[in-house]
Parts: C-alpha cells; sequence; structure tokens
C-alpha cells in the first residue's frame, strides 16, 4: 500500500501525459497540428482537414537535351483562389536554403506551363562525383531539378507534371517519401537505366537500393547493393545503374531512406542521347494490383512482374475490358519464386482496352509494357495505381496536331459514375458542368479528351467519382500514330481525413 501511494499517483500521470504527447506528436508529423488540436476539442466527427501545403519535384526540369523538360501545373481546390506554387531550382551539391525562384502560379483551375532555362554546367568536382558502395556505381550531382511548392487553394487538388522537349508529358513529379518501387525492362533491353534521388528537406538525406532481377547467376536478389547514397539539402544527385544491373531483361528497384525524405525518379533508355522514358513509381507490394490505361493500339502486351519477398507467388490475371471482365490467354498458371522476376507475353491483350486486375498469394510489384513509347525505348510502360479517391488530376495534355488524349476508366467491381472536366490556360476547370459517363461492373471505358476551347493544344482533366467503384483511371497519349505514354490518373485531395480524437480521459487510456 506504501508502495501505491507513493508511486502510484506520479505514473498514471506520466502515462496521461505520454497518451497526450503521442497524440498531438501524430497530428503535427502531418503538418496540422492546430488543425488537429481544433478537432481534439469537437471530438470524433472533427476528422476531416484541408489541404493546405504540397511539394511535388521535376527531375528534368532545367536540364539540357535530351532529358530537358517544361513544368505544367494544375491545382483543382474546393475555394477559387488564395495560395500560391512556386518553382524553384534544386541546387547542385546541396544548400540550406531553397534555390532561385523560376516561376509562380497563383490561378488555381487553370493550367500553367514553365519552361526553366538550362542550369549552368557542372564544375568538375560536381561531375567527378562520389564512389558508391557498390562497383561502378558512382553518385553525380544533376544538371537541373525543380521542387514545386505549393500553400493554400493551390495545394489542393494539386498534380504537376514534366513535359518533354516535343511537348509531350514525360513523367508526373511525385512528392518526397520513404519509399518507392520501380518496376521495367531491364539494362538488356533499356542499355541505360539512371536512377535520381532529390531531396526538397533543409538537411541531408540517406538512401538506399534494393534490386530484384531475372539474372540467375548469384542471388537474384541483391538486398542492399546500393547503400549509404547521400542527397544534399535542396539538391538532386544521379546514379548510373546500368554496370550494376547488367545483362538483365527484368528489373525492380526499391528505393528507401533511413534518413530524411527524397523523390525518387528512373530514367531508362537505349542510349544516353535518346529521348528515353521516366518509369512511374509503381504501387508498393501487394497481393492484389490494378494497372489502368490498357490502350486500343494493335501491338504487344507485356507484363513484367517481381516477387520482392521469399515466399513464392501464384499469380492470377483479369482483363476488365469494355466486353466485361475475364482470364486472357496466359493469364492463369503463374508460379513464381521468392526473389524473382519475370516477363509474361499477354499478345492476346493487343488492340484490347482497359486494365488489368493482378491477384497473388504474395505481395508482387508489376508494370505494363505495350508497344510504342518514346524514341529509345522499348515500349510504353502503365503501373499499377490505386483507385481514384475524391478526384483525379492529371495537369497536361495534347491536342490537335500535338497528339491526342484518351481516357480509360475501369470499374472492376461494381458500377461507377464519373464526371470529366477539362481546363487549359485560360478556360478553368471550377464551376462547369463536365461530361458525365457510366461504367458497368467489371468493365472499362476508353474515350477522347479534348479542351474546353477549340485553340488550345495543352489542357488538364479533372475525373470525379460520383458514385459506386471503386473507379481506376489511365490517361493514354498518342502521337504520330503511336502510343507514346501511358500514366495512371492519381488522386489529388483537397482534403485529408485524421483519425478521431477525443479529450475524455477514458478515450486516452482505453
Amino acid at each position: 500500500m506504501v508502495s501505491r501511494s507513493r508511486y502510484g499517483r506520479p505514473v498514471f500521470a506520466v502515462l496521461v501525459m505520454l497518451a497526450l504527447a503521442g497524440i498531438y506528436l501524430g497530428a503535427a508529423r502531418g503538418g496540422h497540428a492546430v488543425a488537429a488540436r481544433s478537432a481534439a476539442r469537437q471530438g470524433v466527427a472533427s476528422s476531416r482537414l484541408p489541404v493546405t501545403a504540397a511539394v511535388r519535384v521535376c527531375p528534368a526540369a532545367g536540364s539540357a537535351a535530351p532529358t530537358a523538360a517544361s513544368v505544367a501545373v494544375m491545382a483543382m481546390p474546393t475555394a477559387a483562389s488564395g495560395g500560391i506554387a512556386q518553382l524553384t531550382r534544386l541546387t547542385p551539391g546541396g544548400s540550406t536554403t531553397p534555390g532561385s525562384v523560376v516561376a509562380t502560379d497563383t490561378r488555381p483551375g487553370v493550367l500553367q506551363i514553365s519552361s526553366p532555362a538550362v542550369a549552368a554546367p557542372l564544375d568538375r568536382a560536381q561531375q567527378a562525383g562520389q564512389p558508391g558502395s557498390s562497383p561502378g556505381v558512382i553518385t553525380k550531382a544533376a544538371r537541373g531539378g525543380v521542387q514545386v511548392e505549393a500553400t493554400g487553394a493551390m495545394a489542393q487538388g494539386l498534380e504537376v507534371e514534366q513535359t518533354g522537349p516535343g511537348g509531350l508529358v514525360t513523367a508526373q513529379c511525385a512528392a518526397p517519401g520513404t519509399s518507392f518501387w520501380f518496376a521495367g525492362p531491364g539494362q538488356a533491353t533499356a542499355g541505360t537505366i539512371e536512377l535520381y534521388l532529390a531531396n526538397t528537406g533543409g538537411q541531408a538525406a540517406d538512401a538506399q537500393v534494393s534490386v530484384v532481377t531475372d539474372i540467375t547467376k548469384g542471388p537474384p536478389l541483391l538486398g542492399n547493393a546500393d547503400n549509404g547514397i547521400t542527397v544534399p539539402p535542396h539538391s538532386v544527385v544521379v546514379q548510373s545503374l546500368g554496370q550494376l544491373l547488367q545483362s538483365s531483361k527484368v528489373v525492380a528497384l526499391n528505393v528507401t531512406t533511413s534518413v530524411g525524405q527524397v523523390v525518387a525518379a528512373v530514367r531508362e533508355s537505349s542510349a544516353a542521347a535518346a529521348d528515353g522514358n521516366w518509369l512511374s513509381a509503381t504501387g508498393a507490394p501487394a497481393r492484389h494490383l490494378v494497372i489502368p490505361g490498357m490502350s486500343n493500339a494493335v501491338g504487344s502486351r507485356d507484363l513484367y512482374i517481381a516477387v520482392p519477398g521469399t515466399a513464392a507467388a501464384q499469380v492470377k490475371i483479369t482483363a476488365v475490358t469494355p466486353r466485361g471482365s475475364y482470364e486472357p490467354t496466359g493469364g492463369t498458371g503463374i508460379d513464381l519464386l521468392g526473389g524473382s522476376a519475370v516477363a509474361i507475353p499477354l499478345s492476346s491483350l493487343g488492340g484490347v482496352p482497359g486494365a488489368i486486375s493482378i491477384s497473388a498469394s504474395a505481395p508482387v510489384v508489376a508494370t505494363l509494357m505495350a508497344s510504342g513509347g518514346p524514341a529509345g525505348t522499348p515500349g510504353a510502360l502503365a503501373v499499377s495505381a490505386g483507385p481514384v479517391l475524391e478526384q483525379g488530376v492529371v495537369a497536361d495534355n495534347p491536342a490537335g496536331s500535338a497528339g491526342k488524349t484518351e481516357l480509360v476508366l475501369s470499374a472492376p467491381r461494381q458500377a461507377a459514375t464519373v464526371r470529366i472536366t477539362t481546363a487549359s490556360a485560360t478556360v478553368a476547370a471550377t464551376g462547369q458542368s463536365g461530361r458525365v459517363v457510366q461504367i458497368r461492373a467489371g468493365s472499362s471505358v476508353m474515350l477522347p479528351v479534348a479542351p474546353p476551347g477549340a485553340k488550345a493544344t495543352a489542357f488538364a482533366v479533372v475525373v470525379t467519382p460520383l458514385s459506386g467503384g471503386p473507379v481506376y483511371a489511365g490517361r493514354v497519349i498518342s502521337s504520330g500514330g503511336a502510343v507514346r505514354s501511358i500514366l495512371a490518373v492519381p488522386s489529388s485531395p483537397t482534403w485529408i481525413r485524421l483519425p478521431g480524437v477525443n479529450e475524455s480521459l477514458s478515450a486516452i487510456l482505453g
């Protein structure tokens, strides 16, 4: 009894303080501490907060050919005004503060395209780089790269994309994170494989790369083959992985960080001087994946699939098409070993629009390659992605002589209804009634999209689910009679959901 009298109350008080600290620390990590405290005062019902800040990185903007790029910015907020999106250069070698301002955007609901001038050449030390932990892998400063930092209305429904010298979108500019997955052709086909790592923070980040390939000599899982990559603050570095991945036909890369956050991007090309493909990050390894954006263009279809773990995976493929869902030829009886990567031909899907649904007994990552692609690539790549939640925004789409844009909308489960809205540099998407599209259960719809004005050659598209679903969406961009790129339509939210918080002591202590 004496022991409880002396220590019980202080320990109880400490537990209460730790529980409260945990609640507010978790909220602060999300960048919404003030709103979280307000939600706590209002109880569990207040769990939705507006997005007030967002960051994206475009690794190629401001670089020299063949990777030179413009930057397209589009925000689709709930409010029609307020906020700013600022483009600043990433600094070779790093800097404690952001680089020089390239452009600003204060017009939500419309498309803005900026073309940063080519950054100054790298000095001799930057060109030499620093040796990596793997033989033949050198980490160098990259010439170019911009970060887009948005606040207020410009952060809501934000999508940022980089567009190549030919005027066609080459990649979606990603947000900082701690883990990125990529899958696609290996070095035997791609020739040049480059990894770009950008750091928008004020302190250096530490990254590492693990690899799964089809190489049978030696362990297929290279594990910690490329460790300790230092990415200076407000900078971007690049590695050439061709020697590390030599002779591989299929490759899956996982970029993680032990300190800080980075934005990872991968470029593949048959030669360093070719346009090449910027690989989109796939969804994380999972037992169920959906790859949206299969076009109706004829030609080959190859599924690149990897099993990162040690457990074997039994894989089944389902095609979600305008005629319904079915198992295509070669889509069943697929048994893969843990730590393996393979390419599976799906020639029966040539000319069939829709999506691919993948079910596996162990987590896998996957990418689909179709005929076409930019110059210097074996094809156009489509990656697994999540459903469109609240709304999806794609920023830079060609029209007229610049190219053709088509949406592929898939509802693998329940029927769904979506609204399609477009915007240009002069016509805002806000306030438009848009076009309503119905998707039958277990099927897909492919439809062309055009800008709101006849003279616009670049425009943005907003996909808003209205009912049913989930809906998976892909965008197919064609030029010169061939598919050039297939990009998933990402969710572009205007709000985030926080777990309910209650001030009562019983709720805190359970």
